[in-house]
């Protein structure tokens, strides 16, 4: 009888499905699991491949199973998704799993230790307590336009605000004290915000590929450490243009007929990296733009014919290729001679 080689794990909160194939793809295991029981499941199963969404939890459950010796991938949900037949349900997510594990071509992702997930996890609080003032700040802006009071974009302008909340007579008690509530809100979030800037910039300076990173232009503590946290082994990738597609700042293509139609960036990947990366190359751009690029250099011959905020996503795509190179080579950054004119 032959044994179970693959199975497809569809996971929730509560209740999980499993579906199992031998090597020729032939159906042997279709099994709903408990939450309590799926571990024990697999520990009396034969060590075999067991395949998952890279979803919420998918790291947890991957490197539990790897405990067990089971050999753990995760897939992607939108590669799952066209495996899918007919109606969508649990059983079906995971007999598709199951199929596109069985794809030679197929692509993984690697599974993620708890450190890496608790590195990552400062930028994703650092990214929502960021939000979370911004939004108090719209919302504090626009409350005090109603009663005739208004202040220019940005944190640093609401000080004129405040002065005018210190005014008793400004404007209602009511709307005051709501007001200053939403300010207190915004002291408070810019300590949190302060306190986590403090720690990425600790461990960028105690990580020597993040010292290494932060020699590259446009790249500071945040990008570098968010790097080291958010991105895969560099070695994943061929090379650097392959870095830069995951980021998703290569142009999305529309090609057929043997004519070659490119569009915008495929926004595809790792979204906090891809912003991270296209806000320090505008900072490159900003200070090129004042101070004059490297006479010959590259940035200088894009910035002389291209509209600016096209140079600055391609520079974020040349960044994270020199990132790409550095991390394979563990080199510092050397600038490039500019041509002779």
């Amino acid at each position: 009888m032959s044994e179970v080689s693959i199975i497809g794990l569809d996971i929730a909160k509560h209740v999980f499905h499993a579906h199992g194939v031998d090597v020729s793809g032939h159906v042997l295991l279709r099994k709903k699991i408990s939450r309590a029981k799926l571990l024990p499941f697999f520990a009396a199963q034969p060590r075999c491949q067991v395949v998952l969404e890279a979803c919420g939890g998918a790291h947890h459950w991957a490197r539990e199973l790897l405990k067990l010796g089971h050999d753990v991938r995760l897939i992607a949900p939108a590669y799952v998704k066209p495996f899918v037949k007919r109606q969508k349900n649990d059983a079906a997510d995971a007999e598709a799993i199951c199929e596109a594990a069985q794809r030679p071509s197929m692509r993984f992702v690697p599974v993620k230790t708890e450190e890496q997930q608790a590195a990552a996890m400062v930028f994703r609080g650092r990214d929502l307590l960021v939000r979370q003032r911004t939004q108090i700040s719209n919302a504090l802006r626009g409350h005090m336009t109603e009663y005739g009071w208004i202040a220019p974009k940005g944190l640093a302008h609401l000080e004129k605000l405040a002065a005018l909340l210190a005014d008793p007579l400004a404007v209602p008690q009511g709307v005051r004290s709501v007001c200053m509530l939403l300010l207190d809100s915004l002291a408070m979030l810019d300590r949190q915000i302060a306190a986590l800037d403090k720690e990425i910039v600790r461990r960028s300076r105690e990580d020597a590929l993040a010292r290494r990173l932060m020699t590259i232009p446009g790249i500071g503590p945040i990008t570098a450490t968010a790097i080291l946290a958010l991105a895969p082994p560099s070695g994943t990738f061929a090379k650097g243009r392959d870095f830069a597609a995951w980021v998703g700042l290569t142009p999305r293509q529309h090609s057929t007929g043997g004519k070659q139609k490119l569009g915008s960036i495929s926004k595809m990947g790792e979204r906090t990296l891809r912003r991270l990366l296209i806000i320090g190359s505008s900072a490159v751009v900003l200070q090129a733009s004042k101070r004059g690029a490297p006479k010959g250099s590259w940035l200088e011959q894009m910035m002389a014919r291209k509209p600016r905020m096209l140079v600055t996503v391609a520079l974020a795509n040349k960044t994270a290729r020199i990132v790409w190179a550095l991390m394979m080579k563990n080199e510092d950054y050397t600038a490039p001679v500019a041509a002779a004119a």
